[in-house]
């Protein structure tokens, strides 16, 4: 396997730049306006590299993960890498490994003897593949979802979360089900062994099979606000005795329970405002490595995790320290924590073997990739991919993990990307434009590593600043709640404030000032955008909100109470939920605004930003509108995400009156002949 030659992150306050923007030129350097630099990225080139690896999952000395491809409809296969080093796709051609439990799935998959069980996208049904043979389905069809497989170590029994939509006049059931794998049972949509929660995730059997463990949790709760971690033994035929609630609440997140090899729980807990690692001996919880870092994340999919077992006595762990992600291992006997030497970051899930470390990783200068790292010397191989495209490095601009000042005294997070292309530099008096971006989520977070998205707009000239605001996760949980009942304030502040800051600082033109975000970023971006219509100059909101109560009372049902932490209860703060939806101020609007949407979304209906452009375009402002056939929440078609990188820069260079250097194609803005762009800060 070629090695990997893991890039230091660099903190240089411009990038790699060397200095700020329209110092003196190194030589070959041309000088041109900021946003009109040709780019050796493009937005092909981005779309290409838009595979996404996930679930790592290790069976024997076989390599498991799931690709998402964008070339091929977004569709999600399980790849294997075999002793050998030879790659292949393992599930059939056409097939689509996803599920819409929660609608945002993950834990799609699993592995056991090289027997893969799965859910089929197409139809929602658990199927079993042998190798060389083809898929059979374990479940009837029917409106059941399922995800988060468990094997038991016998074989003989699968367990998983089933969603249930066949009660049409209520909400979606969830239960952990039991699914006999031997014999000649009769095909059935699960047997019921836990329930009489709202939600359920991450059934883990012990090593000898007789005992689970899992998490549930209640509305209005989301996991990461409060979750319990409940244990039971297994019968031999199959069912659940003696369920025992061992930690967790309503102010008290569980994540990622298992079990060492002699058969100890453990679990991660935030009952310290940190998520950190514990473990259940003797009756009595005990931390394993108290420390003021984060080994959680919020569960949004199935199947994350960020510790696993190297051998009997140690842990692999990834932790986030002011919102970077490190590995390193753990003696279970001591405690004693031992960082890895590399600089890969770490994605959402770890697995391990005696010497190494195989996560979806990357770094500042790295895609990322599924790797392997030593765990004695912090070297790392690829195992594969995510692009096969090459940028030499002086195109690639680095982030700066900047704090700034923000509202109320305190102080947010965020990464800063300078502008940076080895051929050109921008005029001595001018000043970058700056496109803030702010995360879906909101309780997420974005990491330092190599984002291709982020590098198509800096090697073109323009800074971007990628903002983890109050609320994001990484920080610990205080910070996770400063959004608690300031979602439309915190943020957008956080957002505004990085703006300014950078700005004043003279890294930014405050006249071209720019926000962009997806999903719940999305509503942050539509919210910046009114209640703040004298900072940003343009925006650009990708399946964002812009009605709130409309959309608590047209989601799902994992998100259908998120809202009551971030906004109040619905109806009784319906008051709050309109004084933050900017449908019902954009007369406070004064830019221009370019929204994206798939028609296929179930998470952000399609009325949501349709509504938005309705409004914007009767105030007479310059708005772009366009929707996507196929698409559901977040795109994952490569035709998609080139129209709308191209689309986006085309706007752009539209409002701001400039010429992008690449031939990309118009997009229809109506009421453009109207605008008039402020002009651009000079030095």
């Amino acid at each position: 396997m070629p090695l990997i030659a893991p890039a230091r992150l660099m903190h240089a306050a411009y990038g790699i730049t060397g200095g700020p923007p329209g110092a003196s030129l190194p030589p070959g350097q041309a000088t041109a306006p900021y946003g009109t630099w040709k780019s050796p990225l493009t937005a092909r080139a981005v779309a290409a590299g838009g595979l996404q690896f996930s679930s790592v999952i290790l069976d024997g000395d076989d390599i498991y993960w799931l690709e998402r491809r964008p070339e091929e409809g977004g569709r999600s296969v399980v790849v294997k890498r075999s002793p050998d080093g030879r790659i292949a796709d393992v599930t059939p051609g056409g097939t689509n490994v996803r599920t819409r439990v929660h609608e945002y799935g993950g834990g799609a998959y699993s592995v056991s003897h090289g027997i893969i069980y799965y859910s089929e996208f197409t139809d929602q049904r658990v199927y079993r593949l042998e190798p060389g043979g083809v898929p059979r389905p374990l479940t009837p069809p029917g409106d059941w979802f399922y995800a988060d497989y468990a094997i038991n170590p016998s074989r003989t029994r699968l367990i998983c979360v089933r969603e249930d939509h066949t009660l049409m006049e209520r909400e979606a059931v969830n239960t952990l089900v039991s699914l006999t794998l031997d014999g000649p049972e009769p095909m059935t949509a699960g047997t019921v062994v836990a329930s009489g929660h709202d939600f359920c995730s991450t059934p883990r059997f012990s090593p000898d099979g007789s005992r689970l463990a899992w998490l549930a949790w209640r509305h209005p709760c989301m996991p990461w606000d409060g979750s319990e971690l409940w244990t039971a033994d297994v019968t031999r035929d199959g069912r659940l005795e003696h369920l025992t609630r061992v930690a967790g609440g309503g102010d008290e997140s569980i994540f990622q329970p298992g079990w060492s090899p002699d058969g100890t729980l453990y679990f991660v807990s935030d009952r310290t405002l940190w998520w950190n690692l514990y473990r259940l001996r003797a009756g009595q919880v005990e931390a394993v490595h108290p420390m003021s870092a984060e080994l959680g994340r919020p569960q949004w999919q199935f199947g994350t995790s960020t510790w696993a077992f190297a051998d009997e006595s140690h842990l692999v762990v990834a932790y986030a320290k002011n919102g970077h992600w490190r590995l390193a291992t753990i003696d279970a006997s001591t405690g004693v924590l031992a960082p890895v030497g590399t600089d890969l970051q770490p994605g959402e899930g770890v697995a391990a073997t005696r010497t190494h470390a195989v996560f979806v990783g990357g770094s500042a200068l790295a895609l990322d990739a599924v790797v392997g790292v030593d765990l004695a010397t912090g070297r790392a191989e690829t195992i594969q991919v995510a692009s096969a495209v090459k940028i030499a490095p002086e195109y690639l601009s680095t982030p700066d993990a900047i704090e700034f000042p923000t509202d109320g005294g305190l102080t947010a997070h965020a990464f800063y990307y300078g502008p940076r292309n080895r051929d050109f530099a921008g005029p001595p008096d001018e000043r970058p434009p700056l496109i803030v971006i702010s995360h879906g989520g909101p309780t997420a977070a974005r990491r330092a590593t190599l984002s291709l998205d982020i590098q198509y707009w800096t090697s073109r000239g323009f800074a971007v600043v990628d903002v983890n605001y109050g609320g994001s996760s990484g920080y610990g949980r205080a910070y996770r709640q400063r959004l608690n009942g300031q979602w439309g304030v915190v943020d957008v502040a956080d957002c505004v404030n990085a703006a300014t800051y950078l700005a004043a600082q003279g890294k930014a033109d405050a006249d071209r000032l720019i926000i962009r975000g997806n999903s719940a970023g999305g509503y942050t971006t539509l919210a910046a955008l009114t209640f703040h219509p004298e900072v940003f100059k343009a925006g650009a909101s990708y399946y964002g909100i812009s009605d709130i109560e409309v959309m608590v009372r047209d989601t799902h049902k994992f998100e259908s109470r998120y809202f009551d932490s971030l906004l109040g209860p619905y109806p009784a703060k319906r008051d709050v939920y309109r004084a933050r939806s900017p449908i019902h101020f954009v007369d406070r609007l004064s830019c221009p605004l370019i929204l994206f949407q798939g028609l296929e979304d179930k998470v952000v209906p399609p009325n949501q930003s349709r509504m938005m452009a309705d409004a914007v375009r009767a105030k007479g402002l310059p708005v772009a509108f366009l929707t996507f056939e196929g698409e559901q929440h977040g795109f994952r078609q490569a035709d998609t995400i080139v129209r709308c990188l191209e689309a986006e820069l085309f706007f752009y260079g539209a409002v701001f009156r400039f010429t992008p250097a690449d031939a990309v194609p118009p997009v229809p803005v109506d009421n453009l002949d109207l605008w008039k762009p402020p002009p651009h800060s000079s030095r």
